[in-house]
């Protein structure tokens, strides 16, 4: 039994990205894995501050809800990380998130990855500049493994996701895990 971590950007409830990880949660439970959804709307997280602090401390300088989201990263055995294409790359939440990962991303290491990835534009070559924003994340990690990557594009609407193949795909996704 793994312990999985769904980090989900999305600012709408219902967004296609959060949809793709209910039904990633859903195959994961169906597995026999534990798995939780951190949807980041609900959280309050200021952008950092690069006062380099954390680097002595091991522990950001501010005070809001970033340090038990690094221990529920830390402890995570699979991190999938979902977010909505904002003019060609992830949108301010996710990047927020991960740049506040810095007091501790020497102990997220090991970890396995999944990107989701949603957007408008039908292309999805569009969405490869976003994948590669994940992966510049991952590489300051040690030993992180990329196990997935679901791409879902030509979804504008929230909702427009919702029966296509992309949740299979995420489903699917998530029972492997």
């Amino acid at each position: 039994m793994k312990n999985i971590l769904i980090i989900s950007a999305s600012p709408r409830q219902g967004g296609n990205s959060e949809l793709l990880c209910e039904a990633f949660l859903k195959g994961a439970l169906e597995a026999g894995h534990k798995g939780e959804i951190v949807r980041l709307r609900e959280y309050d997280l200021h952008p950092c501050h690069g006062c380099e602090a954390c680097q002595t401390t091991h522990a950001c300088v501010q005070k809001d809800d970033m340090a038990p989201l690094l221990d529920k990263l830390v402890a995570a055995d699979v991190v999938v990380m979902a977010t909505p294409v904002y003019f060609y790359s992830m949108n301010a939440q996710m990047k927020t998130f991960i740049d506040r990962t810095l007091p501790r991303y020497t102990g997220i290491s090991g970890k396995e990855f999944y990107f989701i990835v949603t957007a408008a534009d039908s292309n999805r070559a569009a969405l490869e500049r976003t994948v590669e924003g994940f992966r510049g994340f991952t590489d300051c990690l040690e030993k992180p493994q990329e196990k997935g990557v679901l791409l879902a594009s030509g979804v504008w609407k929230k909702g427009d996701v919702a029966g296509g193949s992309a949740m299979e795909q995420a489903f699917a996704m998530g029972r492997n895990a």
